[in-house]
């Protein structure tokens, strides 16, 4: 019998060892991995891009459908969630919550902490910096830039 568990990032050991194999400049680790949180699908992303963080942004807004009116719709929510994700956990509708899952920008319900429930090191209780809460985490740094970006551009509208 196996026991099917979801692979969310990767620990910054690990994610370190594949971002050393990947050829060519690169900008420095650290700041990729501020970006990515250890998110092995945005590494590849950014460096298809040439390390065009604005393209994979603009990439992302496109391919999750982060339209204005998805924005406007839940505006005072999503300013909320970006400075904290744990307050999806306790203030937003179902509704948003469903949407954000559904479009992959967020693991909701993240798993206790212990060893057993990861294939590598858990991640942090929490890591603001990261996006991630106690029970909410964007899916990467890149997403939640995502929301912010069509957030300020709908300010500007």
């Amino acid at each position: 019998m196996a026991d099917i568990r979801p692979i969310w990032n990767m620990s910054k050991e690990g994610f370190k060892q594949l971002y050393d194999q990947l050829p060519g400049n690169k900008p420095d680790f650290e700041e990729v991995w501020r970006l990515t949180g250890g998110n092995p699908r945005m590494l590849e992303r950014l460096y298809e891009s040439r390390w065009k963080l604005n393209a994979v942004i603009d990439e992302l807004i496109n391919r999750k459908e982060l339209t204005h009116d998805f924005v406007r719709k839940w505006l005072s929510h999503l300013r909320e969630a970006v400075s904290d994700p744990d307050y999806l956990w306790y203030n937003a509708p179902e509704e948003l919550i469903d949407e954000l899952i559904e479009k992959n920008l967020i693991m909701y319900f993240l798993p206790e902490r212990d060893q057993w429930f990861w294939i590598d090191a858990p991640p942090p209780e929490r890591d603001p910096e990261l996006g991630i809460g106690k029970y909410v985490a964007w899916q990467t740094p890149i997403h939640r830039e995502a929301i912010r970006r069509v957030l300020e551009s709908s300010r500007r509208s």
